[in-house]
């Protein structure tokens, strides 16, 4: 794909493989309204998706229905030829994973519909009477949701088919705390106020039977996860190598080699463990690592008071960071320069964004969940993760891609995004700006290697644990156990235990994803190396990003192909 192309600021003609895959999606959000909303497209949010067997069904005959019509299209360009390749490779994919039935046995403690169910309410607009109205109807529409559901979840065990105990007793205490005057939606809905104001008397009783709906959808969905699905969970977390090689394959969108990544895991956790040393040095001469990060713990200079000063600081950090490297290492337009930092309605303890409306008129946003009791934040561990989540990180990366309408159809735009892709750039970006100079003080390097250190440990057990490897050394050796995936993870990541604990319990329950993180940053470093070698002395940085990024959230396969004019 040529610069001149990407670079010249015209709109392109929309051509066949454009409309086909524009209607994909509008056929994918008419099935699937969650997944509208969660990446900005309007119309749908006041319904609820069908999760029964027929509405998983019905996805996969679209996807199907999609590939044949895709085989008839002629690319007219190297856009659309990304594009084909691109549809080709998520929707084969997603119609391997209906086939062993992934989609509806889905339930794990993160991403899963127990989650997404509520979750959406964090995106929709809440200003207005007729924000809240809709808010309302969607309440309202999740009990047929859940019994959908149930019903995936019953029939997926009648096939032997059950995600084990771990994940459904965790799910089990999420419903509940949803329940009751203090669980989500009845302290949502007492939050309300459209236009600045109380609520009208009509309004206040559609949100109060809005509520009342939900919190009934989650308690029979808490009955059922509790007396029907628990006792028929194993205690086996491993999923095993086949169905593993399909979950990989669904968040790089790239195919490697398991037991060779594997490896690399455990060497590349070793390298950090050794950077982790120095830079523990360097703080404090002859301190440990752990001696290194309670200097830091202790000293004021580096603390965050409260979530006040947490959402002031991360707006300050993200804009200063704006600043710095538009126009210099990134060409940033203008609405992609607007990020908000936001605390979280929820306190699981995740960080994390979400990308801009399809208009802009909802920004991009970084949110913090913070966890219960926790009323202090250390700038030195977190600067990162505002790098991460932000600039250069996934708000420049998701952001710039949405900003492509003159390029890139709706549907490249918005929902071809892979975790490979999207996580590996973060990481990628984490780096760079070390590389840039951003994080030269030796307390702000040591917070990227602590967060790398447990990216590059979730590679170790996420990929030996599901896939039956020998364990390291380090813990033994031997089969994988629970304990020896805790006591490789707690060695290798300075959290609390609660949060790591959270984390496990993921690795565990969504085999693929955190390994994506990792992976997928060494697959983006590889294909600047690549590319820098081809090109020798004409490679520009700047130009490899904007290249890079302008192609949108393919799987890492199709990126290289098209980054390296291999189309």
């Amino acid at each position: 794909m040529t610069d001149a192309v990407l670079g010249s600021g015209l709109a392109r003609p929309t051509t066949p493989v454009d409309a086909l895959a524009e209607r994909y999606l509008t056929q994918h959000a008419e099935l699937d309204p969650l997944m509208a909303t969660y990446i900005g497209l309007s119309g749908y949010d006041a319904r609820m998706p069908d999760l029964s067997p027929d509405g998983f069904r019905a996805l996969d005959d679209l996807a199907a229905q999609t590939l044949a019509e895709l085989a008839n299209c002629t690319a007219a360009d190297d856009v659309d030829k990304v594009t084909v390749l691109a549809l080709n490779e998520r929707l084969s994919l997603t119609r391997e994973l209906h086939a062993i039935g992934a989609d509806l046995s889905d339930l794990k403690i993160i991403a899963s519909p127990v989650q997404g169910l509520r979750d959406v309410f964090d995106l929709m607009p809440a200003e207005t009477s007729e924000h809240w109205s809709t808010i309302a109807a969607r309440m309202r529409a999740l009990p047929d949701a859940v019994a959908g559901y149930i019903s995936s979840l019953r029939l997926a065990a009648s096939r032997g088919d059950v995600s084990p105990q771990r994940q459904v007793r965790a799910c089990i205490t999420q419903c509940e705390a949803n329940l009751g005057e203090h669980g989500f939606f009845a302290e949502f809905t007492a939050r309300a106020r459209p236009d600045g104001a109380e609520p009208s008397a009509t309004l206040a009783v559609a949100l109060a039977t809005g509520a009342t709906a939900a919190q009934q959808g989650y308690r029979e969905l808490r009955d059922f996860l509790r007396d029907e699905l628990l006792p028929q969970a194993g205690d086996q977390d491993a999923c095993g190598r086949e169905r593993y090689r399909l979950f990989s394959r669904e968040f790089l969108g790239a195919e490697v080699d398991l037991e060779e990544t594997y490896h690399w895991g455990i060497a590349e956790l070793a390298r950090i463990t050794a950077l982790m040393n120095e830079t523990a040095d360097a703080i404090h001469p002859g301190a440990s690592v752990a001696e290194a990060i309670a200097l830091l713990e202790q000293d004021p200079s580096r603390k965050l008071a409260n979530t006040d000063e947490l959402r002031e600081w991360m707006q300050r950090t993200s804009d200063a960071a704006v600043a710095a490297l538009a126009g210099t290492h990134f060409d940033i337009p203008e609405p992609i320069r607007t990020l908000e930092c936001m605390i979280a309605p929820t306190n699981t303890g995740v960080i994390y964004y979400t990308g801009p409306s399809d208009d802009f008129s909802r920004p991009g946003r970084m949110w913090w969940s913070v966890p219960p009791g926790v009323t202090e934040f250390s700038t030195w561990r977190e600067l990162t993760t505002v790098y991460h989540e932000g600039v250069p990180g996934h708000h420049l990366q998701i952001a710039q891609t949405v900003y492509r309408r003159e390029l890139l159809n709706t549907w490249r735009r918005l929902a071809s995004w892979t975790s490979g892709h999207g996580e590996g750039w973060a990481l990628y970006a984490e780096w760079l700006m070390a590389d840039l100079g951003f994080m030269d003080d030796p307390a702000d390097r040591l917070g990227l290697l602590d967060g790398q250190s447990m990216r590059a440990a979730r590679v170790v057990i996420d990929i030996g644990v599901h896939c039956g490897f020998e364990a390291p050394a380090e813990v033994g050796g031997g089969e994988w156990t629970y304990d020896k995936a805790w006591q490789l993870l707690s060695a290798h990541a300075n959290m609390a235990e609660g949060f790591l604990r959270f984390e496990l319990d993921r690795y565990l329950g969504w085999p693929g994803q955190a390994p994506s993180y990792k992976i997928g940053e060494r697959l983006w470093m590889q294909l600047r190396d690549e590319t820098k070698q081809r090109e020798g002395d004409t490679f520009d940085l700047k130009a490899f990003h904007r290249r890079a990024l302008d192609i949108g959230g393919v799987g890492l396969d199709v990126l290289r192909r098209a980054v390296l004019n291999e189309l």
